[in-house]
């Protein structure tokens, strides 16, 4: 007995095949999925003579240089785009800004420094340890991140001797979409990070 292909023969071999390559490209999308969503950027680390931490590869580290005197200390920036030099001086006047004129659409700015003169306590905000010393954090949506286009604002004030002393502040200016995902690094960069004894 002679098989010929009917038309129901041909179009139910026609119907596997297209459910077989369907599910074949299923699997290799989800397989790629799933590596895009385990490809987290390799993180590095950073250290100077005051602080050091861990923090991703995308975000660079631009240590402050600058001959003149200022109220506080910048110790180092860190950002997923180019910075300019934060500070101008005109006349005998000096006025230092952040160091973006606007953040990008899903780009971070973290900006490190030590506070002159001595400060008398840590303020308001949520009560946190970062390398085992009295810390506050504030969260806020917009806050002085705002004038450079920033979504958000986290600031950390550390304290690094018994008050009054010179304190550490961390603020991070963050810009959506992926603010969560932005937050979660900001928070892995405090806990890895560790201060000289000041």
């Amino acid at each position: 007995m002679r098989a010929d292909p009917t038309p129901r023969r041909l179009l139910i071999c026609l119907v596997l095949f297209l459910a077989l390559a369907g599910i074949a490209s299923g699997c290799g999308g989800g397989l790629d999925a799933q590596a895009a969503a385990k490809k987290d950027p390799s993180l590095v680390r950073y250290s100077n003579s005051l602080l050091s931490f861990s923090h991703p590869a995308a975000w660079r580290a631009h240590p402050f240089r600058w001959g003149g005197e200022l109220h506080f200390r910048p110790m180092v920036y860190l950002s997923t785009q180019p910075l300019h030099d934060p500070c101008s001086i005109r006349g005998n006047t000096t006025s230092c800004s952040f160091p973006v004129r606007q953040l990008r659409p899903g780009s971070v700015l973290v900006t490190w420094n030590a506070s002159n003169p001595p400060a008398m306590r840590l303020g308001p905000g949520s009560r946190i340890q970062v390398d085992g010393r009295e810390a506050r954090r504030v969260d806020t949506a917009g806050g002085i991140c705002r004038s450079i286009s920033a979504d958000r604002t986290v600031d950390v004030l550390i304290q690094t001797r018994p008050l009054p002393s010179t304190l550490t502040e961390m603020t991070a200016c963050l810009r959506g979409p992926r603010l969560a995902q932005e937050e979660k690094r900001i928070d892995a960069l405090l806990a890895s990070t560790k201060l000289v004894s000041q």
